[in-house]
């Protein structure tokens, strides 16, 4: 570990010579036209693991990631052509890494679209609307239910409608109908070498969403409170080359926020409820239909002191319900399907034990940010299985009888980012403890050890 880290520093260390320089901008050095934008981002990271939580692997664990995006848009008057291409490659892993496409995705088109601008409004006078078809990536609201992911190897895309109405206000309404891009390779050897495979749209399954923000809802009361309003879908069934668990999901929930400022108490309260059907499995021939009754809920209660490097404490609690009896034909647990999780819970990668699935996480997080170019964060959660008798999701490991109890760990999250070039190339450090509670300990077949370590230095490049 310490070897790669010490290669990246003396990579960052070279380049923050350059401090003082403009940023590079690629439209510029290209000298494009007005109508045209031309950007992009290299990124580099070392991680290392040591200590190993999954079932069916042990030992430490290292990887070297390397993704690189390149974005151009074409802007034709009422309508934008875009293209951006993502390629995301891993080294120095082993057969105890758990690589997937989520972290190798070589390269391939991110998103392939047209956006018509300056549509009419659906939010009164002075609003405006747009409307952008085909490939492309979402994030709304949270990012909880669909997001854009940032630290992922490979950022998710979808393929459809994606219409948005805006006022100056800041009011938004949303509304997506779109199906997942499934991403290639997907197995191993393949993802080892690196080997080229077009990516190709899961036509079978479909998301569709409405999701409405109002701006500042209670002036008097509560001034600068956000809320949000949304129903989220999926429906799918298996495809010839893609098999699934046939879930019909409908999610209503709801969302206060309202966002950290100096001297003042900040508020982000999201409840989503999930219902529908699924197969317990992906297997053809489970045909058994599952009634599915699930809910999330996060709350975060934060204040930032006016006071140098600006520190903000909050206390923080997720919960993602479980599945209380495996033997019956409910399906209580709430799967993450296409939102985050590291900003709310851990650093993932290779890493990553908590997702917002089987989850009951109270924790407290610290920020701080000294000037314009540093800023850090600090966050712990004692995480339990909000059932006993379900999974720990991300490990896989399982006791239905419920005699393991439910305490998985206590888990420690920080990192700090500095700007060497400021608006153009980033450094980042981060760390990641999570210490073994009871479950994880009694668990039948269960990790070796007291717990797991993880660290990780990011270089960013963006022009």
């Amino acid at each position: 570990m310490w070897r790669g880290l010490f290669i990246l520093a003396l990579l960052a260390q070279a380049s923050g010579v350059a401090g003082a320089e403009p940023p590079f901008r690629l439209h510029e050095a290209a000298n494009a036209p007005d109508w045209l934008t031309l950007k992009g981002e290299a990124r580099v990271r070392y991680e290392s693991l040591e200590g190993q939580f999954r079932a069916g692997r042990e030992g430490s664990d290292q990887l070297l990631l390397f993704r690189s995006l390149f974005l151009a848009e074409a802007d034709a008057g009422p309508v934008a052509f875009g293209m951006e291409l993502q390629d995301s490659r891993t080294y120095l892993g082993d057969a105890g890494t758990p690589l997937s496409s989520s972290i190798a995705n070589p390269l391939d088109f991110l998103q392939l679209y047209a956006r018509a601008e300056a549509l009419p409004g659906l939010l009164g006078e002075g609003s405006a609307s747009r409307l952008t078809l085909g490939r492309q990536t979402v994030s709304i609201g949270s990012k909880r239910q669909i997001e854009r992911v940032d630290f992922a190897n490979v950022i998710k895309s979808y393929t459809g409608a994606h219409f948005v109405s805006t006022a100056a206000r800041g009011d938004e309404l949303h509304a997506i109908y779109v199906v997942p891009t499934a991403r290639f390779p997907n197995t191993r050897p393949a993802l080892d070498d690196n080997e080229l495979s077009g990516d190709e749209e899961q036509w079978e399954r479909r998301i569709w969403g409405l999701h409405y923000r109002r701006a500042d809802i209670l002036p008097g009361l509560a001034p600068d409170l956000w809320g949000e309003i949304y129903v989220y879908g999926l429906e799918e069934r298996d495809s010839g080359d893609f098999q699934t668990p046939d879930r019909s999901y409908t999610a209503p929930g709801f969302r206060l926020y309202r966002k950290p400022e100096t001297g003042q108490w900040d508020l982000d309260l999201e409840v989503a409820l999930r219902q529908g059907t699924r197969y317990a499995t992906s297997a053809p021939a489970d045909t058994q239909s599952l009634e599915v009754n699930a809910q999330m809920a996060f709350l975060a209660l934060g204040y930032t002191f006016d006071l140098p490097w600006q520190p903000r404490i909050a206390y923080e609690h997720y919960y993602a319900s479980g599945d209380e009896d495996p033997g019956d034909l409910n399906f209580d647990q709430h799967e993450r399907l296409f939102g985050s999780r590291r900003s709310d819970l851990n650093n993932t990668s290779i890493h990553g034990p908590l997702t917002p699935a089987n989850l009951n996480a109270p924790g407290f997080r610290v920020e701080v940010k000294p000037n314009a170019r540093w800023d850090g964060r600090f966050y712990y959660h004692a995480a339990f299985l909000a059932s006993e008798t379900d999974s720990w999701v991300i490990a896989r490991r399982r006791d239905p009888t419920g005699q393991s109890g439910d305490f998985i760990g206590h888990t420690l999250d920080g990192r700090a980012r500095y700007w060497l070039v400021p608006d153009s190339l980033r450094l980042e450090i981060g760390a990641s403890a999570l210490i073994y509670g009871d479950f994880a300990k009694n668990v039948p077949g269960g990790p070796e050890g007291d717990g797991t370590a993880f660290g990780y230095l990011q270089l960013t490049f963006s022009f």
